[in-house]
């Protein structure tokens, strides 16, 4: 009797990372099958730089690649059409984020609502058979005992645990990243090895093309004051959708010393600047909660903390705070700690959890 293999889904985005990740999993045995989703329900225009974003007019070329590396490594291919669920889930979110003067965090809505849960829920439906979801990030899971653990991966400086917090212990429980255990020039070597047409192709860039007000009607990018942290006028913006906390560039104004966004006021419809070290916090306060080691703050935790992707992880306290609130104790003062972004926590490089930015401490 002949074994049945195991079967397994890719997700793929027209990019070296799932590429070689389709390639190391058919390596491995496994009966795979490439899936990509189609997302972007825009104008459709042609604009140089547009094709390597998840939501542009690129989209087109993106799933044309994916499906031709299927065909090159012999894997079936499907798309998967998610205009709706991104729309829902996503768009309406960063539109509704920026509108109450909070900065959205797309990928990790997308992660957990759309990429790890409706595009293989949806291939499923579609009729697809297979025992595993997998994609080109760069992560680890390990199982101990029924408990699955999100790890950093071998490459730390291409971590992106960080848009993954949010996975539940269902969607972990059967995900695979393959290539977890590699650095990115060894992905880049295994795809030349491989004879991938993606083995040069360039890293992927943000969520959208182009600037986020384009998602926006006319009438909500109502331009207002610039005030400075004494409430004095001394310019104004272009609409508050433009703005984040700690923006420096694109301010428009002259000033002896450099001024950049502390907060936004949607109610007044005014951007508040001050100088860089106003930008300074102790802590925050984080709201939807999500926890993998433990199912409760309970009690002081020490940790690591990143408030965003591109910075360091900083020692930290994370303590219990109101129902499903935490407040977070940076041993040292951050800067731009800004709301609707996530804090992710970790215990060496382990994902301990993470939440959403509600307000620093400062602003209390």
């Amino acid at each position: 009797m002949v074994k049945k293999r195991t079967k397994v889904a890719i997700g793929l985005s027209g990019g070296v990372d799932s590429s070689v990740a389709a390639v190391l999993l058919l390596e491995k045995g496994f009966d795979v099958v490439g899936i990509s989703m189609s997302i972007y329900d825009g104008p459709d225009i042609a604009k140089q730089g547009t094709s390597h974003s998840c939501y542009s007019p690129g989209e087109k070329e993106n799933t044309e690649t994916a499906a031709a590396i299927c065909r090159q490594i012999g894997i079936p291919f499907r798309v998967i059409d998610l205009k709706t669920e991104f729309r829902h889930h996503v768009i309406n979110y960063v539109r509704q984020e920026y509108l109450t003067g909070r900065t959205p965090n797309p990928c990790i809505i997308c992660n957990r609502h759309v990429k790890f849960g409706f595009l293989p829920d949806m291939a499923k439906k579609a009729g697809i058979c297979f025992d595993y979801f997998a994609t080109g990030h760069y992560a680890r899971i390990v199982k101990v005992k029924n408990h699955f653990i999100l790890k950093k991966p071998v490459d730390i400086s291409k971590d992106q645990t960080y848009f993954l917090y949010a996975l539940t212990q269902k969607q972990l429980s059967r995900t695979l990243f393959p290539i977890g255990d590699y650095s990115k020039q060894e992905v880049r070597k295994l795809a030349r090895s491989f004879g991938l047409g993606t083995a040069e192709r360039p890293e992927s860039q943000d969520f959208i093309s182009g600037n986020y007000a384009t998602l926006f009607k006319s009438e909500e990018l109502r331009p207002g004051d610039i005030i400075d942290d004494q409430g004095k006028i001394i310019g104004q913006h272009r609409g508050i959708v433009h703005y984040t906390v700690g923006q420096r560039r694109g301010l428009g104004i002259a000033h002896s010393t450099p001024l950049y966004v502390m907060a936004i006021d949607t109610a007044a419809n005014q951007i508040i600047v001050g100088e860089k070290e106003h930008l300074y916090a102790s802590g925050l306060i984080a709201e939807n909660v999500r926890l993998n080691q433990v199912s409760n703050i309970d009690r002081p935790y020490h940790v690591t903390a990143k408030i965003r992707l591109r910075t360091q992880p900083v020692q930290a306290t994370v303590y219990p705070y109101d129902k499903d609130k935490i407040k977070v104790i940076f041993e040292k003062e951050q800067k731009a700690v800004t709301p609707g972004q996530s804090v992710v926590f970790y215990y060496d490089d382990i994902v301990f959890g993470g939440g959403v930015i509600k307000k620093t401490i400062r602003d209390l």
